[in-house]
């Protein structure tokens, strides 16, 4: 299957460098320009980007915070680190928008999957901020539900694992790693790939997922020409 729209989501911890904290140039740098290498081939790119470089909401709920207001905090999080990937691609040449489930005036557009679906036929990045603009979800659930409600024609977690593994690489020398999973084996092994609602979403509306190591140049093009470096889930 040849990929025409994909939906990108990026951990906010992946924008912070070696800061521990908040938004390093060069690592939002390295994003654009690998979107910037699947525009600059016709491909529609829609992102999600979480907010945990910034605040999470269940960690916010851990040390005092209300939980559906933490969440909140959590949801304005992405849209600063949506607007920090917009500034960088219009840097470089790249044009996009940021539509937002909370509507901020100068800032974002309300999410709707028409306009949406109208800027990525422009030829514009969609970055689509604000989760799902309610608490209690996740952005790998906002990645999941923008994926479905923009007709992409896969998901990719972008990530610092080369793919979904039977255990976790970094504690277990001997674990090995998936080529292709279906949903029902991931769901039989616990293979922790998303949340359970990401997940759901993702195997009833059959979107299937590409989970990759987003970290090194080049990679989002390999991707999207089928090579085999991460993990499908399908």
């Amino acid at each position: 299957m040849e990929y025409k729209r994909i939906l990108l989501k990026l951990s906010g911890e992946s924008l912070m460098g070696n800061d521990g904290y908040g938004l390093s140039y060069e690592h939002v740098l390295h994003y654009a320009k690998e979107i910037q290498s699947a525009v600059l081939e016709g491909i529609q790119v829609g992102v999600v980007i979480g907010g945990g470089n910034i605040f999470r909401g269940v960690q916010g709920a851990g040390k005092g915070f209300e939980r559906r207001q933490g969440d909140q905090m959590g949801m304005l999080a992405t849209i600063i680190n949506s607007m920090a990937l917009q500034g960088v691609l219009a840097e470089i040449g790249v044009k996009a928008k940021v539509l937002s489930a909370a509507a901020i005036e100068g800032v974002s557009e309300k999410i709707s999957w028409r306009k949406a679906t109208e800027l990525l036929d422009e030829g514009f990045v969609v970055i689509l901020g604000g989760g799902t603009g309610n608490p209690f979800f996740t952005t790998d659930s906002a990645a999941a539900l923008r994926a479905v409600e923009i007709k992409a024609d896969i998901l990719l977690k972008g990530t610092r694992v080369d793919g979904v593994y039977t255990a976790d690489p970094e504690k277990d020398p001997t674990a090995t790693k998936y080529t292709t999973v279906s949903f029902d084996e991931a769901y039989a092994k616990n293979l922790h790939i998303m949340d359970l609602t990401a997940f759901t979403l993702c195997k009833e509306n059959n979107m299937p997922i590409y989970v990759y190591n987003a970290n090194i140049p080049g990679n989002l093009l390999k991707v999207i020409h089928q090579e085999s470096i991460g993990t499908l889930i399908k």
